[in-house]
């Protein structure tokens, strides 16, 4: 027997054997298929989610100005300060339109006219950037790697509907993130407070701080960026036209347009820029980039310090890496939201380690400054006591 016990005791314990719920094979099949629907949706819908990201994007901007005029200028109601905001800036944007657009277009159009006689000045070694020709055969290079690359008729006219479909897709997308932009300020924070009552009362206040500071990051970041992105474009357009450059209204705009792109956009604003006024004078050109060069300068080290202030408190190796990373996975869209979006995790991280580093577990009060204030054992926290 008690052989017998030793022997079964060193073959230790049965094996049991794998069996399968089929409820839970059911039910983790249905988890796939249904996370797979949801992808397909996403991906079909992207477009559609643009619109909502950009008029996001915009109702934080304008989001501000709607509270600062509810609060102090004697509007209580939301939506008459929605109204009012919304309209004034339509007002805005469609002045500046009346005042610009005209010019821009003529501009634009011009360049695009003038464009095959710089090409053709390059070809035949002519102008500042002649030398590229004479020297290095630079035209010569790239027609033998496009020699084989023509468009035919048919080419022609596939190219003319893109067009045409682009623009149409572009007017339903700018009137569809006017109405969106509108909506999300009227009812944005209806929508918070539906979402903070999913929290638990006790944790309530703490995520309704967190949602304040990052609604605070990205409505600072935005207006930032716009405001920054003018100043650009109306500095580079002034520079250009006191040194007669050519069409110096279309190039502020793109360099506005351009400067919105975090770290890569005004470079290539830069290189469009300075190439156009070499191509007018040698002079222009040298002036410009010279321009350009002590710009940035004073727009890294002064203007996005001042404009954005502490709203967005990231290190610029955060801010590069966030801006490749949305730029790989969104293109333009995804390096224009990198940077809010990171201020906004490290927003949740800081918020995460101040409330589990309490020893006790318990959930501790963030001060204004960040750090997470003490709590004195057999002391409630939420006991008022007078200093002596």
């Amino acid at each position: 027997m008690g052989a017998a016990a030793g022997i079964s005791s060193s073959m230790g314990p049965p094996q049991r054997l794998v069996s399968f719920n089929p409820r839970n094979v059911v039910s983790v099949t249905l988890i796939l298929v249904g996370l797979a629907i949801a992808l397909w949706v996403l991906y079909a819908s992207r477009h559609v989610l643009t619109w909502v990201f950009v008029a996001l994007f915009l109702a934080m901007a304008l989001n501000p100005a709607v509270e600062s005029l509810a609060r102090h200028g004697r509007i209580p109601h939301r939506g008459a300060a929605t109204a009012i905001i919304y309209l004034a800036a339509l007002a805005v944007i469609v002045g500046l339109g009346f005042l610009l657009i005209p010019p821009i277009v003529d501009q634009t159009t011009g360049l695009a006219d003038a464009a095959p006689g710089y090409v053709h000045d390059l070809t035949v070694g002519r102008g500042p950037l002649g030398f590229l020709q004479t020297k290095y055969h630079i035209v010569d290079k790239v027609r033998d790697a496009t020699k084989n690359g023509g468009a035919n008729l048919a080419g022609g006219a596939t190219t003319a509907l893109s067009i045409t479909k682009g623009v149409l897709n572009a007017v339903a997308g700018i009137v569809t993130i006017a109405f969106l932009t509108f909506f999300m300020i009227l009812e944005g924070p209806t929508w918070m407070d539906r979402i903070y009552s999913l929290a638990p009362p006790e944790s309530r206040p703490r995520w309704q701080d967190v949602g304040r500071r990052i609604a605070q990051t990205v409505s600072g970041y935005v207006t930032g960026n716009l405001l920054i992105s003018l100043i650009a474009g109306g500095a580079s357009a002034l520079v250009l036209f006191l040194f007669n450059v050519p069409f110096a209204l279309a190039l502020g705009l793109l360099v506005a347009i351009l400067d919105l792109i975090p770290l890569a956009g005004a470079t290539i604003a830069g290189i469009v820029i300075v190439t156009v006024a070499f191509l007018t004078s040698t002079t222009a050109g040298v002036v410009v980039a010279v321009f350009f060069v002590v710009y940035q300068q004073v727009e890294n080290h002064v203007l996005q310090p001042l404009v954005y202030g502490r709203t967005v408190e990231l290190s610029p190796l955060v801010v590069l890496i966030s801006v490749l990373i949305g730029a790989e996975v969104a293109g333009v869209l995804g390096a224009l939201a990198a940077i809010p979006v990171a201020g906004s995790l490290q927003i949740l991280v800081v918020d995460w380690r101040a409330h589990h580093a309490s020893p006790s577990g318990a959930t501790a009060s963030v001060a204004a400054d960040g750090r997470t204030p003490p709590v004195s054992a057999g002391v409630d926290p939420g006991e008022r006591r007078t200093p002596r």
